[in-house]
């Protein structure tokens, strides 16, 4: 085999928004757990972000929850960390967790998982390593 250069890590940016009737201190146990969550997978790092910025798209007299991670991760580990994120928001009280990485974003809701799987599917489509064949790669 010929060495890979694997070492490569990407910075993500997660940002959970809670829904009208949430407050900020449930949102801050919900990011808590999001985060463990995330550490059980191959990633390299889960950091929480303190921040009391508004999100983009909100006005501050929406008064809308937010918590914030910032996870370091090998290219390999993005398709289970979207996973992860999008599965663990199905029941819980989170309205939507943003992803940034890089100059891209993408927004999952609890929604329909077919819908969120080809969102999730076309981000990872954009983000792929080059010339990674998947054929005979099935589960």
């Amino acid at each position: 085999m010929t060495g890979v250069a694997v070492d490569r890590t990407e910075r993500m940016r997660l940002v959970l928004t809670g829904g009208r009737d949430g407050d900020q201190e449930e949102l801050d146990e919900l990011t808590l757990q999001l985060r463990e969550r995330l550490l059980e997978l191959d990633v390299e790092d889960v950091e929480t972000v303190r921040s009391g910025d508004v999100p983009d798209g909100a006005k501050p007299a929406d008064a809308i929850a937010v918590g914030a991670l910032a996870v370091t991760l090998a290219p390999l580990a993005l398709r289970s960390v979207l996973d992860l994120v999008r599965t663990w928001i199905e029941n819980r009280p989170v309205r939507t967790v943003s992803v940034t990485l890089g100059d891209d974003s993408l927004e999952l809701e609890a929604a329909s998982s077919a819908d969120q799987r080809r969102i999730v599917d076309a981000f990872l489509a954009a983000h792929a390593p080059e010339a990674e064949p998947a054929d005979g790669q099935g589960e």
